[in-house]
């Protein structure tokens, strides 16, 4: 009998269904499946690949209230968040399909003219660009639209065959993108779902795969790239972080205070680039303080069903735990706890939003990935104090920057090691940017032209034309 997987409501804890896993001969057979339809997939005319994801674009949009309420259900994400997940998913369709073409054209990069040679005909050079073939993508159940839909939407468009394995923690909602991408006109062994936990994972990643693309944790990803590095193989690893921001003693102190408590908090913190740890300036620290706990302490707290409510609980019960260490951590070490600390007397798995001041770098909230609401703050007396502990760490995705002057705030950010850099604004993607980590937040880069082309290999072409 095959292993059953429990989903479980957050808010709620109330069991929602239990679910058959694939075993290692059922991921076999899903790769068999995929290998066999790749070629004929790719084959097709990029436009014929295009209307199906179209397609998709559509019913997102059409479906939205469903599907919304399905990943609230699931994941504890409040409701409206979970809305504007979904219908941002759209944009990124847009760039994808206005991109596909440019990047699978082939380049003609040099011609020798016949008279260079004599008698040796004309000489052209060309890089053509193929699929990479058959992909795996792990993806992660906090953005399951947004971090799925960064790998499948173009790996599908630019010719590969997908196994896509949801998280665990967002499996109905993995199911329902995939019959999004089936009743679209995706045939279904193109786009093939893979349900399971770590071991599934691992039947997954043994088979002769071209890629994977995996987003989740950096103890998980180092697995990973171990697990795929035999194979040699095009690997793409969107990791965790813990994003700093600083803000200068120039800032527009309510902008900053009201746009870093949104940024640590929304989704209850549980995104790779939600600011975990924030540096304030000495001159501004009481009146940023001031301003940042008002905004904390106005946010609505509940049902995540309910469309006023913006904390939910957390998605994953072990998680209160880490939070509640980390607190006391940071407290038997000399923080203050502003508000919050504890998980909440209330069914469901909530922890109240956390700000802890008087920190420093030798509390783990200040230095481990936290991934849920609680904040440490620490006063700073100068810029070069604020580099110095924002680099203090081996994550490398994001950091923010809050003042009036640009030049003073791009020279801050171009001393720290990561992905992206935010001026007065924090916890934002486009598809137009590259989505890329350093150090233990990841390899390679989804978004933007250089992540779509991650799905393709570059031919050389010697072209002899007599």
């Amino acid at each position: 009998m095959a292993d059953l997987l429990s989903i479980i409501n957050p808010a709620t804890e109330a069991l929602i269904k239990e679910i058959s896993v694939d075993d290692r001969a059922a991921v076999a057979e899903k790769y068999v499946r995929a290998r066999q339809a790749q070629p004929a997939w790719s084959a097709l005319p990029l436009a014929d690949r295009i209307q199906p994801i179209l397609r998709l674009r559509a019913l997102l949009i059409e479906r939205v209230d469903l599907l919304a309420a399905l990943l609230t259900s699931e994941i504890g994400k409040p409701i409206t968040q979970a809305r504007s997940e979904i219908l941002a998913v759209p944009g990124r369709i847009d760039f994808f399909v206005e991109n596909a073409a440019n990047v699978l054209a082939p380049e003609r990069v040099y011609c020798e003219p016949a008279e260079a040679r004599p008698g040796m005909g004309t000489l052209e050079e060309v890089i053509g660009y193929d699929p990479l073939g058959v992909i795996a993508n792990i993806s992660a159940w906090n953005y399951p639209y947004f971090v799925g839909g960064n790998v499948f939407i173009p790996a599908l468009l630019l010719g590969n065959a997908v196994l896509y394995k949801p998280s665990e923690f967002a499996t109905l909602t993995g199911g329902a993108i995939a019959d999004l991408l089936h009743e679209s006109g995706i045939p279904e062994d193109v786009f093939i779902p893979v349900i399971g936990l770590g071991l599934t994972g691992a039947a997954l990643l043994d088979q002769p795969i071209d890629g994977v693309f995996f987003t989740g944790s950096y103890a998980t990803g180092q697995k990973i790239a171990v697990a795929s590095a035999p194979k040699l193989i095009r690997t793409q690893l969107e990791l965790g972080g813990k994003d700093p921001a600083y803000v200068c003693a120039d800032a527009a102190v309510a902008v900053a205070a009201a746009g870093l408590a949104d940024g640590a908090f929304y989704n209850n913190g549980q995104s790779c680039c939600a600011i975990e740890r924030i540096y304030v300036h000495t001159d501004v620290y009481d009146e940023f303080l001031e301003v940042f706990m008002a905004t904390v302490q106005g946010f609505e707290l509940g049902d995540p069903t309910d469309p006023q409510t913006y904390l939910g609980p957390v998605s994953r019960k072990p998680q209160l735990a880490v939070l509640a260490d980390q607190v006391a951590d940071a407290l038997a070490k000399g923080a203050t706890l502003r508000c919050g600390g504890e998980r909440m007397d209330r069914p469901g798995w909530y922890f109240a939003p956390t700000v802890l001041t008087e920190v420093n770098h030798s509390m783990t909230v200040m230095q481990e990935e936290t991934f849920g609401p609680v904040i440490g703050i620490q006063r700073v007396a100068s810029d070069e104090e604020a580099v110095a502990l924002m680099q203090d760490t081996p994550y490398g995705l994001t950091a923010a920057v809050y003042g009036t002057d640009r030049e003073r705030a791009v020279g801050i950010l171009s001393q720290l090691k990561t992905g992206s850099a935010y001026w007065n604004c924090c916890d934002r993607v486009s598809p137009r940017l590259p989505w890329s980590g350093r150090g233990h937040s990841g390899l390679g880069a989804t978004l933007s032209v250089a992540g779509v082309s991650t799905f393709l290999n570059p031919r050389g072409w010697h072209l002899r034309v007599d």
